[in-house]
């Protein structure tokens, strides 16, 4: 990481939030969910999937938690009617997780009720580790009743996740595989950009092997490069995988692995509380540094 670069990521919080708008607005579909729908009709003419996302992470109180729920229901429904190739991603905080783990199953469940009705699919996102028991735990018990229309995220830097992988596959598991993204002790996660690499592949190869559906999610040419040697040296049809990347990124890549013949998804996520998000990524990419200062100064 350039000198340059790390002033910005430590400098983050200390940036106006108009300027952080500016330069993360590639990432972002928009605030509304008309925004929304017309980034993803954009993908679909382009031969690509999409999985929507109503922006907002932690909430304090259970009216909070309702009112997000009540706030994807339409997402279904515009899917539904504007026809589009697309799923919904969602976040448990979001929906109380941390108030009431009961609430967030609740919540879930009526947003999977409806999306069962509609045949679309509801991917539930995994968050920082101190989660991932909890909403593993919620996966499960939907499933238990039934709920095929969901999946879950495992995060290759975690040290747990070989386990959590071997057990998801046998249970017929549709997971969708990344990095991970939020700052956990050395103590749970891997830290080297190569080590990381390395178990992102080992888990890959155990859910190919497995016949579990995955989601690639990644835009990192090492592992895109290594999943594809996977796919084709373990014989898997497109239809059993599919690679993921976010809105606004890696866009020349991610055209040449569709016209390539392999499904593409893309995250597309809106809404007023873009704020977080955009800063999360932001770090995560501090290449960006150049773009953030020349917005600093350009009006």
């Amino acid at each position: 990481m350039s000198f340059l670069n790390k002033v910005v990521v430590t400098a983050m919080p200390l940036i106006p939030k108009a300027v952080v708008g500016r330069v993360a607005s590639r990432y972002i579909a928009g605030t509304t969910l008309s925004d929304g729908v017309g980034a993803v009709a954009t993908l679909n003419k382009a031969g690509m999937m999409a999985t929507m996302d109503l922006l907002g992470e932690d909430i304090t109180a259970a009216a909070e938690a309702h009112q997000v729920r009540d706030s994807i229901l339409p997402i279904l429904r515009a899917i539904d009617q504007h026809r589009l190739n697309s799923n919904v991603s969602i976040k448990p905080t979001q929906l109380g997780l941390r108030i009431d783990p009961e609430l967030c199953y609740r919540n879930i469940r009526a947003i999977l009720d409806e999306a069962k009705a509609l045949g679309n699919f509801v991917r539930i996102d995994m968050e920082d580790a101190g989660t991932t028991d909890a909403t593993l735990d919620i996966y499960r018990r939907l499933r238990a009743v039934g709920y095929t229309n969901t999946g879950v995220v495992i995060q290759a830097y975690l040290h747990r996740s070989e386990s959590d992988v071997r057990a998801l596959v046998r249970e017929g598991a549709n997971i969708r595989l990344c990095k991970g993204i939020y700052n956990e002790s050395p103590s749970i996660a891997f830290k080297g950009r190569q080590e990381i690499r390395d178990n992102y592949m080992k888990l890959l190869s155990i859910i190919l092997e497995g016949g579990t559906y995955v989601g690639i999610a990644t835009h990192d040419d090492v592992l895109i490069d290594g999943a594809l040697g996977l796919v084709r040296k373990l014989g898997r049809k497109p239809a059993q995988y599919e690679f993921q990347m976010l809105l606004g990124v890696r866009e020349t890549r991610r055209g040449q692995i569709v016209r390539d013949g392999h499904q593409l998804r893309v995250y597309v996520p809106y809404g007023e509380q873009w704020y977080a998000y955009s800063t999360r990524r932001l770090k995560e990419n501090p290449s960006m540094a150049w773009y953030i200062t020349k917005a600093l100064y350009i009006r």
